[in-house]
């Protein structure tokens, strides 16, 4: 046993570390295993691949809507399309829009694809004045070369 320290003081110390550390490693392992649910992933129409937001997983979906795509159900329920100029998708919403919701403008959808990949929406997020767009969407934007500043959206 001669990696062990000599001073009883230092051995004392290295098996209080030995017994500590996996009690932690566990304790951190079990929090992230349990908060994997609740992390909420953004994408951009053509990045919502059936690989990186299978049907069901919550996550949160945001481009711009579409002009004449609103279409609103005798039931209450709102369908629309939102697109990245790269790809579609179809939006369904069974509650009531944000003032802000305009067509041609962004926005943020929260929730899950069906398994024909539309997107049921249990939330729409609008932006709140005309120069804002929310982050994800300005950044996915202007990483696909689609951002146009000059339409009088700015990235704050």
């Amino acid at each position: 046993m001669s990696w062990l320290p000599k001073s009883p003081k230092a051995r004392r110390r290295l098996w209080i570390f030995v017994a500590v550390a996996p009690v932690l490693a566990l304790a951190v392992g079990l929090s992230l295993w349990a908060m994997r649910d609740t992390v909420t992933f953004f994408f951009s129409p053509s990045e919502a691949t059936p690989d990186k937001a299978p049907a069901g997983r919550v996550v949160r979906l945001g481009g711009l809507v579409v002009i004449d795509s609103v279409r609103h159900g005798s039931d209450g329920q709102v369908e629309f399309v939102i697109t990245d100029n790269a790809a579609d998708t179809r939006v369904t919403y069974g509650g009531d829009l944000p003032d802000l919701f305009r067509e041609g403008q962004g926005i943020v959808a929260q929730g899950a694809f069906a398994p024909d990949r539309s997107f049921r929406a249990t939330q729409v997020l609008a932006k709140h004045d005309e120069t804002y767009m929310p982050r994800e969407v300005a950044e996915s934007l202007k990483i696909k070369g689609e951002w146009r500043p000059e339409a009088g959206a700015t990235d704050r």
